[in-house]
């Protein structure tokens, strides 16, 4: 591959002063990367720019197909003030998952993690220093082609931004609220549950809005058959401890293979917890909750890293869980993800990747 190019802007921004008010995704850093992609060329000319505007043709066919990949990761100021990445081989790999289903030239996933490192090293003032707070990093991949017709793209643009960020909820790491979704459908296997495309956030926009107007945060999601089984939440995988087994729902198509997910699952079970990918249906979950044995109940994700879920609304059934507190297995996780990700706690499982 080729060497990354760098054009460093000659009007830096004013970073923020205030990292308490963060928030998430609204604030953009001096500097991209991007790197195209031609037929007969393969993936070239990769380059870190000046953060700006992407002039498209508006025959594009990412406006009128979908045609489009994206991944979500973080960059950590560690305890040193070093900065840190968390896993980004595994983001990679998936970005390559979403690519061959969205029929999308595969990209060189160590070359890519090198992108990432490099444009985090050129951003690396950007890192915030305060509790809480992270570089979210969106890579992602869009068609390109100038002309009308549903077909595989020949032409693309492999584009990664970066924004400080600080808690993804409002809430932080108070519990959250949840609806479950009983009209509407996000993904069947088969479909394309299982990649990061933004079509499966666009189909999930009319419940969300439903689920807000009940002032909930997120839906939480269930099949697209039976519509019984729980699926995931919004933007987040999603465990349920009940008695003493840790349950979330198996990877089997429709839902995403979520990073966090992979190193929750990883975590609890080197800790001598029973956890189990399985059907989960919303029965299951109320029955437990009436019986008192629904103990816990938290989302992984990137952009919250572990976040507690105190209520969920099925239908006319509210139920509460754990007191709308934190549980002790919720708050063991954060403490430790986040821990491994701002180097306060040993990495015994080679997961942290330093920048710089």
């Amino acid at each position: 591959m080729e060497e990354i190019k760098i054009e460093l802007t000659k009007n830096p921004k004013e970073k923020p002063q205030d990292e308490s008010k963060l928030g998430f995704g609204r604030i953009f850093t001096d500097h991209m990367f991007l790197m195209n992609y031609d037929e007969g060329q393969g993936w070239h000319d990769p380059r870190i720019v000046p953060y700006g505007p992407i002039a498209l043709d508006p025959s594009a066919m990412v406006f009128h197909y979908g045609q489009e990949v994206f991944e979500g990761m973080k960059a950590y100021r560690n305890v040193n003030g070093g900065i840190n990445l968390f896993r980004p081989d595994k983001n990679m790999a998936r970005l390559n998952v979403s690519n061959e289903r969205l029929c999308i030239p595969q990209i060189d996933e160590k070359f890519a993690v090198e992108a990432v490192k490099k444009l985090v090293e050129v951003e690396k003032d950007w890192v915030p220093h305060s509790e809480g707070t992270s570089l979210y990093i969106r890579p992602f991949i869009f068609s390109t082609d100038a002309q009308l017709g549903v077909h595989p793209a020949k032409h693309l643009l492999f584009v990664i931004i970066c924004c400080p960020v600080g808690a993804y909820y409002p809430e932080g790491l108070n519990p959250v609220k949840i609806y479950v979704e009983e009209n509407y459908v996000r993904a069947v296997k088969g479909g394309m549950g299982f990649t990061k495309t933004g079509g499966n956030y666009a189909a999930s926009l009319k419940a969300q809005d439903e689920a807000e107007k009940q002032k909930y945060t997120q839906v939480l999601w269930l099949d697209g058959v039976e519509r019984k089984y729980i699926e995931e939440v919004g933007t987040m995988n999603v465990f349920f401890v009940i008695d003493d087994e840790v349950i979330t729902p198996a990877l089997q198509g429709s839902i995403l293979g979520g990073i966090t997910r992979m190193s929750t699952i990883e975590l609890l079970k080197s800790w001598g917890y029973k956890v189990s990918e399985r059907r989960l249906s919303i029965q299951e979950v109320e029955k437990a909750a009436d019986e008192g044995r629904l103990k816990e109940s938290f989302g992984t994700g990137t952009a919250a890293v572990i976040s507690p879920i105190g209520e969920l609304k099925c239908g006319d059934k509210v139920m509460t869980i754990n007191n709308g507190e934190i549980g002790e297995i919720s708050q063991k996780l954060y403490d430790n993800l986040t821990g491994i990700q701002w180097g306060k706690v040993e990495d015994k499982l080679g997961w942290v990747v330093p920048v710089c």
